[in-house]
């Protein structure tokens, strides 16, 4: 029988203290960072989606499990899993199955695990329903949970959707984390690829208040001329964004 336990064995035994070493630096756990007191084994993660894939089957129930264990790589697998199970899923279990993944939010902390899970399960379950919980997700003061609200909704984008896109990244725009700065940038970009006129609409209003990165990440694929034009926008706003009011302070 496929449980929580025998995941962690066969993730354990795949890794290696080289990659753990490696995994602990670039996921910057150490004492004041983001990823503080985060363990890991030192799995890739093409391992762990083999992984996945052979415990494709594996409960809710034990996949809650993993869910709490303070091994990043058995988080992420976990939620690796989860995917699976909602993209197999009839409608009432995929509302099931994202209702879940809500109630986890927190112990979906880390950027890499928001990213493999966010737009393909809570994205994909809003495509047709209301999206307040985003909204909710978006002025949380959990940082992940802030992340879990704008990349979730790469999956509208997918759908040329991207209303809640822009609002979103519009509310981000005061928030003080990197990690949100190129969040909010990333989905940006995702949307201009899609529509670039849309892209540029918001960027002409907005553009000399956004945070360096988020601009960076949002005008990445853009002409490099153009993208000269809009870094060299006068930028007084952005350089005292610390000092504006935000509810996320």
């Amino acid at each position: 029988m496929q449980s929580a336990l025998l995941v962690q064995q066969v993730l354990k035994r795949l890794g290696t203290p080289q990659k753990a070493k490696s995994s602990a630096w670039f996921f910057k756990t150490g004492k004041g960072h983001y990823g503080h007191g985060d363990i890991f084994y030192g799995v890739t993660v093409p391992e762990q989606r083999r992984v996945a894939k052979e415990f494709k089957d594996l409960p809710l129930t034990e996949i809650a499990k993993l869910l709490v264990n303070p091994v990043h790589e058995c988080r992420l697998t976990a939620l690796l899993i989860l995917v699976r199970h909602y993209q197999r899923a009839d409608k009432k279990t995929k509302a099931y199955i994202a209702k879940f993944y809500i109630s986890r939010a927190k112990q979906i902390n880390n950027w890499d695990l928001v990213d493999a899970s966010a737009s393909y399960i809570l994205g994909a379950e809003l495509l047709d329903k209301k999206r307040d919980i985003l909204y909710k997700l978006a002025r949380s003061k959990n940082l992940w949970e802030r992340r879990i609200a704008i990349v979730s909704t790469h999956a509208f984008i997918r759908c040329n959707d991207f209303t809640d896109t822009f609002k979103i990244a519009h509310m981000l725009m005061r928030d003080t984390h990197d990690l949100i700065h190129k969040a909010t940038g990333w989905m940006l970009r995702e949307a201009g690829k899609r529509d670039g006129h849309e892209l540029e609409l918001f960027l002409q209003k907005y553009a000399s208040v956004m945070p360096r990165t988020m601009l960076r990440y949002a005008i990445e694929k853009f002409p490099e001329k153009k993208r000269k034009a809009y870094l060299s926008m006068p930028s007084a706003a952005r350089k005292s964004a610390s000092s504006l009011p935000s509810i996320l302070r």
